[in-house]
């Protein structure tokens, strides 16, 4: 994310409950996607939820980025 992004992030985070929960779920997910990652194989239900993690993760992104979208008119 871009350094204005992060600024909102830091500004808007802790009083817009929609946009911490998205963050927190983030984080969560790359958490877990990185456990992933130190295996040197994956059973298929294993990358199975990998990539739908990854598509969690994604969704999230999104409507992260729709939210923060929000606040940039607001603060133009």
């Amino acid at each position: 994310m871009e350094q204005y992004e992060l600024e909102l992030i830091a500004k808007y985070g802790e009083t817009d409950e929609e946009l911490k929960a998205l963050l927190d779920q983030h984080v969560s997910y790359e958490k877990i996607l990185e456990k992933y990652e130190t295996k040197p194989f994956l059973t298929p239900t294993e990358d199975l939820e990998v990539k739908e993690l990854k598509k969690k993760k994604l969704a999230g992104k999104t409507r992260i980025h729709m939210i923060l979208s929000k606040y940039k008119q607001m603060e133009a």
